[in-house]
């Protein structure tokens, strides 16, 4: 997963690539900074040597203060005139060459500089290698300390330039997310870097695409449905005209099938009509309107049909309401609800309206005592004609589509919550819309 994320390939492969510098460039640091160590350590044998040499210095005890390992020990390799011997328990060879030289001493090496007087006499100034080599390491480690700790922050400093450079790509991602499928402005380049420009212009350019595509697929359902009006006004009207007339059973039975079908048709049409009429931008100067009202006057139209259907549609709270918007379009919106609650709730169910005022947004909420909706169709309810697995009656799948639209165009959200039917309440229906006032301010900002 990681591999697969370009965030993750640029972060894995800088920060191989700092481990591996930092570790070759840690290697040669150390070796630098421990042979440095080295040959400073032998610049002071010769010092102590030279030292040694002009003013006869000889080997003393310890002092307490001083690490017995680093000590540096000064030895006479030949007896002076005056027949004194070597001071040391186990002396150095007589016969060292002069200069520096690695020599074994009782079973432990030693770093060994020797110089001859000028009487002839020779003197040796000498250390053990492991004190020489634990000094130089520890120096050594020093050097590469700050080396050590600037691996780390590089990686993290990596990892932030990373995560900020490609920031503007989770953005364009988060935009493209938020876009409404039928609803597709372009994406903004401000703040875009220039490597990704070309990117989003292409995307731009498809969003254009798709966009017109949808604005001719539009303009043909609505001019296929206009079209279709008056046919089927037509038809109604000849419809009409037989019925009056004399006509056998049968003929009775055939012409109201043939009504029916005829119904449906031109309630499929006016519902396409609606579709595309508010899959539109909305105009820019709306007046206010009572919500409250419009509610009132679609449940009062809807009544007798929930009577006839033995359903008790009533209010529980109606409060004032007043949203800037078309009244045509807030009609639609309730009695698209209001009649989708009335086809789904069975005989001796209940539909119970409210609406609230509550934070500056007038909330309509719908209950009834149907079979609800299922968890699989939940997803998919709101797509054009889809009716789910269990359709009632003879809708178009249609009315949440552009209760949906509906509520889209003028800044609303609208939430559906289904529980088992059985339980006194099939499906709660909750549309919330910026009262007039708070919408004119977000307009301002906008």
């Amino acid at each position: 997963m990681l591999m697969s994320s370009l965030r993750g390939r640029l972060f894995a492969g800088l920060t191989v690539f700092i481990i591996g510098t930092g570790l070759a460039a840690g290697y040669l640091a150390f070796r630098w900074a421990f042979d440095e160590a080295i040959e400073l350590q032998d610049s002071v044998l010769l010092q102590v040597a030279s030292l040694a040499a002009k003013s006869r210095l000889t080997d003393q005890p310890g002092d307490p203060g001083v690490d017995e390992e680093a000590r540096l020990v000064v030895e006479e390799l030949t007896s002076r005139a005056d027949g004194a011997a070597p001071s040391a328990r186990h002396p150095l060879p007589p016969d060292l060459p002069d200069g520096l030289q690695t020599v074994t001493r009782a079973g432990e090496r030693w770093r060994v500089f020797v110089r001859t007087r000028s009487d002839g006499t020779r003197v040796a100034v000498g250390q053990p290698t492991a004190s020489r080599d634990e000094v130089a390491q520890d120096s050594a480690l020093r050097t590469i300390v700050p080396l050590g700790l600037l691996v780390p922050g590089l990686m993290l400093l990596i990892g932030i330039v990373v995560d900020r450079s490609l920031r503007p790509l989770s953005r364009l991602a988060e935009a493209l997310d938020a876009k409404q499928t039928d609803h597709l402005e372009r994406l903004p380049t401000e703040g875009i870097p220039k490597e990704l420009l070309p990117f989003v212009d292409s995307i731009n350019r498809l969003l254009d695409r798709i966009a017109t595509m949808f604005d001719r697929q539009r303009r043909f359902v609505a001019d296929a449905a206009h079209e279709l009006r008056s046919p089927i006004t037509a038809l109604s009207l000849q419809a009409d005209n037989l019925d009056r007339s004399t006509l056998s059973d049968d003929a009775r039975q055939r012409m109201d099938s043939l009504r029916s079908g005829i119904r449906r048709t031109a309630h499929l049409l006016e519902q396409l009509l609606a579709f595309a009429r508010y899959d539109q931008a909305p105009s820019a100067a709306l007046a206010e309107e009572a919500f409250d009202r419009i509610v009132k006057e679609v449940v009062a139209d809807l009544l007798p049909e929930a009577r006839h259907s033995g359903i008790d549609l009533g209010f529980t709270h109606v409060d004032a309401a007043a949203l800037r918007a078309e009244p045509l379009a807030l009609a639609m919106l309730a009695r698209n609800l209001i009649d989708n609650a009335i086809r789904y709730t069975p005989e001796g169910g209940t539909i119970d309206v409210s609406l609230h005022n509550r934070d500056g947004a007038a909330v309509l909420q719908i209950e009834d005592s149907g079979p609800g909706i299922l968890g699989q169709d939940m997803e998919r309810i709101f797509e054009p004609f889809f009716r789910g697995v269990r359709p009632r009656g003879d809708g178009t799948g249609l009315g949440l589509s552009i209760v949906r639209r509906i509520v889209d165009r003028y800044d609303g959200t609208i939430d559906l919550h289904s529980v088992d039917g059985n339980a006194g309440r099939g499906l709660t229906v909750r549309v919330t819309l910026p009262l007039a006032d708070r919408r004119s301010g977000a307009a301002d900002q906008r």
